[in-house]
């Protein structure tokens, strides 16, 4: 019998909930763990939206921020991920299995589409892996093709802040994680959580959620659309900021 791509779709949707129904015992550990919450999930708007997170080393906090969505709304969120993931065997298949999808242009566009939820980290690998020193940065500065994707779809930007993940793990500085980043883009990395162990610290964790940042219209003009980017983009790294020192303010240094 051969499915035609909707019945693939939704055959699908039903996969990814019956994994999520499986693992929610898990996800709930975790976030009870981590005495996980979402502030302001009531601002996330129907239809499709681009919800844009920090990126820390433990990167699971943001899975606890999905099953947070999911919870509230029945919206079963897509992660576009690294294409890393799809370089080690079986990997990539396990992570589709959890909703998550491969972080193209293609993939991210059909998804806004459909109407979903895409997540994504724009500090991505760089981000994740900076050292502890420099912990709580955002670094979306160079970063500008979620704001472009939010233009040319026409969808909002929801941000999404959680400083106390990089406090999870300790991360010491290293030229080896550099020079690995940059040459292989290869995530090798020196790093403790509980006492000396890769056990995570058992930090609060709180998203923030903000509102959503509409985009301007598209312009045919390639000049004026970059432009409309650039501001685009600058006003969300303003709002990201404020909401990251928001959150800090609440959570960071909090014990559980």
């Amino acid at each position: 019998m051969v499915l035609n791509m909707t019945q693939q779709s939704a055959a699908t949707d039903a996969m990814n909930t019956d994994l999520l129904i499986k693992l929610a015992p898990f996800i709930a550990g975790v976030r009870a763990y981590h005495h996980h919450t979402a502030l302001g999930l009531d601002k996330l708007p129907e239809g499709g939206m681009i919800l844009a997170a920090n990126h820390s080393l433990a990167s699971y906090d943001i899975a606890l921020l999905m099953a947070a969505i999911y919870e509230y709304s029945n919206r079963i969120p897509r992660a576009l991920i690294d294409r890393l993931f799809f370089k080690v065997p079986g990997l990539g298949a396990i992570m589709e299995s959890l909703g998550s999808r491969e972080g193209s242009q293609e993939n991210a566009v059909n998804l806004l589409k459909s109407g979903e939820i895409i997540v994504i980290a724009p500090g991505g690998m760089r981000e994740a892996l900076r050292p502890s020193r420099e912990k709580y940065k955002v670094m979306w500065s160079r970063r500008k093709g979620f704001a472009r994707l939010s233009i040319e779809s026409g969808v909002p930007i929801v941000l999404a802040a959680c400083p106390a993940a990089d406090d999870i793990y300790d991360i010491a500085p290293s030229h080896v994680t550099a020079w690995a980043y940059k040459t292989l883009k290869v995530p090798l990395f020196f790093a403790k959580g509980f006492g000396y162990s890769p056990i995570p610290k058992p930090v609060l964790l709180t998203h923030l959620v903000s509102e959503p940042l509409y985009p301007p219209k598209k312009s045919d003009s390639p000049e004026e659309m970059t432009k409309r980017v650039n501001e685009f983009h600058a006003r969300i790294a303003k709002r990201m900021d404020e909401l990251m020192a928001e959150a800090f303010a609440k959570t960071v240094n909090k014990r559980i």
